[in-house]
């Protein structure tokens, strides 16, 4: 690691798609004297290294879905404008739906995204039976699939963000933890870090599930919760055909996507507790897996190939919080409650709308901001894995 600075205009602290994007959409307005700060000895292996790699159009609220048109798309011109590969395949989500509540309200979610341009398609039991044969779904009623959502590679999509906020002049520090936040007439001062202090007048608390902890630190109260979150990966299983799509259990918050030759799952677990622990459980990935095979009875013949645990970041309402704090120079992006990772493209310029022009204007994400919780005003989202 380099020296670290003693000054900067801006630190922006955690080196995952948040933070990368912030420091990458800062520097291409202009910005100089950018500071990124990841705690790990490399970026993106926190909440965002650890996710699914799902992208996704199909959300229940109007902001969500704007954000998917805004942050997507950017994801298909990765390479030509970043100049890295990020593996987007747009093998579609397809829900599948065995009750009348999630089917009723997914009803309305399917209309508001038409009204949007997110043209979803309803399919019935049975055009959701003769496509996925290879899967038990006796019990399932209808399903939603759009053929845009899919799948994307989280580092490729870290490091080109970072790779060219550096080329931009942004300095980005790996292995640099922040142990305190000093203010003087509420406002930002300095940051402290184990490797020395930096003088900064601005700080973007880009933590994803560590906001919270980056907040107590500058004495700002902040309503994310870490959960914990894992899956597992196969061994080869060449009967899965390769359109095989991003397939989500809804009421079981059970999932499969391909994942190289064989398969990724995982499942929520509805009676996690908070906490920082990134280990896997095991007892929850057992029954993971026997639900798993309950659907897909293939998977009884697949060995393990990897398993891991990361961290949601959830919010009171599961959408994220947006722009400045009580505390001046002080600004939040984080608390995306499971589906960061696909906005975090566009997260990144609306930071930048924010903290340079006032207010965002690519996506107007107003309604996201901290004051929220304390006025009453949330946001519930329905589409939650």
């Amino acid at each position: 690691m380099s020296e670290i600075p003693r000054t900067a205009n801006v630190v922006i602290i955690g080196g995952g798609v948040m933070g990368a994007s912030t420091a990458y959409h800062l520097a291409r307005r202009g910005v100089k004297d950018i500071l990124l700060l990841e705690k790990e000895d490399f970026f993106g292996i926190g909440a965002t290294g650890r996710c699914a790699g799902g992208v996704r159009y199909q959300f229940a609220t109007e902001v969500n879905i704007r954000l998917s048109l805004a942050s997507l798309p950017m994801l298909e011109r990765f390479k030509e404008e970043m100049g890295q590969e990020v593996d987007y395949r747009q093998c579609g989500y397809l829900f599948l739906l065995t009750n009348e509540q999630d089917i009723a309200r997914f009803e309305h979610n399917v209309a508001l995204q038409h009204r949007l341009g997110v043209m979803t398609e309803w399919l019935d039991g049975d055009q959701i039976r003769r496509r996925l044969p290879l899967m038990r779904l006796e019990d399932v009623l209808k399903g939603t699939f759009h053929g845009k959502d899919g799948l994307c590679d989280p580092n490729g999509v870290v490091m080109g963000y970072i790779n060219n906020a550096s080329r931009l002049g942004a300095k980005a520090l790996t292995g640099v933890n922040v142990t305190g936040i000093q203010q003087a007439g509420g406002k930002i001062t300095a940051v402290e870090t184990d490797k020395g202090r930096i003088e900064t007048p601005l700080v973007v608390n880009a933590a994803g599930p560590w906001a919270g902890q980056i907040g107590e630190l500058a004495g700002v109260e902040i309503p994310i919760t870490p959960i914990r979150r894992q899956m597992l990966t196969t061994t080869a299983l060449p009967e899965v055909p390769a359109d095989f799509p991003f397939v989500i259990d809804f009421a079981q918050s059970l999932y499969f996507h391909r994942e190289g030759d064989g398969l990724l799952t995982g499942m929520s677990n509805p009676s996690e507790k908070p906490g920082y622990d990134q280990n896997v459980d095991p007892d929850w990935e057992l029954n993971n897996l026997e639900q798993a095979a309950a659907r897909l009875p293939l998977l009884e013949k697949a060995g393990l190939a990897s398993h891991w645990a990361g961290l949601y970041e959830v919010t009171p309402d599961a959408h994220p919080i947006y722009g400045k704090t009580p505390l001046e120079g002080f600004y939040l992006v984080a608390g995306f409650s499971g589906h960061g990772f696909m906005h975090g493209p566009v997260s990144g310029q609306l930071m930048a709308e924010i903290i340079l022009d006032g207010q965002a204007s690519t996506v107007d994400v107003s309604m996201l901001d901290y004051a929220r919780f304390s006025e009453g005003r949330l946001i519930h989202e329905y589409n939650v894995v």
